[in-house]
């Protein structure tokens, strides 16, 4: 790897730690880096979920405000996210990537309509539907530990149907579930796949900075203009995906 290849791949993983906090999909910044440098597509695909893993760390201490109160909450869905998280590791080691070519866009679109539609409130105590949401964190701990590009769209979008929160508080468990399937992908990655060491470490550093700074802007963003942001880029995701 070159000295500018390098510099590359810290940008890449700065701008995908910040937007991982915000939104998610930070990979789709990382990974085709990686392949534009000569990687080939699971040795990118598993040395971006390593790297990346400590980024979401990262954002997960700069939203822990947002998470306050919502330990049993987070540490349930959490174990959904791990499960389906083992089983995406998987598939991703053992299938083609055309399995979810199809798919995941559709998803993404289907997600980000969601979130386009303003919530009606309801009144009196907030109402959960932890099971529906448990089924959300394993399926999307699924496809989080395949590949996860805007998977944190996805998650955000279906916990506005399970939960009615603020939509910061939401995030900052979107991240914790983002950060637990690509943690438990990545150990399971270093265990019996091939890793690229030095993007992955070289990735680790910069998104740590970058979901620093993620969380930051993140928090300050009032809730519509975060809903939208959420639109923007599930929609250009999925726009990207349909056509690559």
């Amino acid at each position: 790897m070159t000295f500018p290849e390098a510099l590359a791949v810290l940008g890449a993983g700065f701008v995908a730690g910040g937007v991982n906090t915000i939104v998610g999909s930070g990979s789709l910044i990382t990974f085709p880096t990686l392949l534009a440098i000569g990687y080939p597509s699971v040795t990118a695909n598993v040395s971006n979920t390593v790297g990346l893993s400590l980024g979401n760390v990262s954002g997960v201490i700069g939203y822990r405000n947002e998470l306050r109160g919502q330990r049993r909450r987070v540490t349930t869905l959490a174990m959904g996210s791990a499960a389906g998280a083992v089983v995406g590791g998987v598939l991703l080691l053992a299938l083609p990537s055309s399995v979810f070519d199809a798919v995941v866009p559709v998803l993404i679109l289907l997600a980000s309509a969601l979130m386009a539609f303003k919530r009606t409130p309801k009144t009196g105590a907030e109402h959960e539907h932890m099971t529906a949401a448990v089924f959300v964190a394993f399926f999307t701990g699924i496809y989080g530990g395949y590949f996860g590009a805007a998977q944190g769209v996805i998650l955000l979008a279906l916990f506005r149907l399970c939960f009615t929160d603020h939509l910061q508080r939401l995030n900052a468990a979107k991240n914790v579930l983002a950060g637990v399937a690509n943690g438990v992908a990545a150990v399971l990655f270093i265990a019996v796949a091939h890793v690229a060491w030095g993007v992955a470490a070289l990735i680790a550093v910069s998104s740590i900075t970058g979901a620093q700074v993620g969380a930051k802007v993140g928090r300050r963003l009032p809730e519509k203009v975060l809903r939208w942001t959420v639109v923007a880029v599930g929609t250009a995701v999925a726009i990207i995906l349909f056509i690559t």
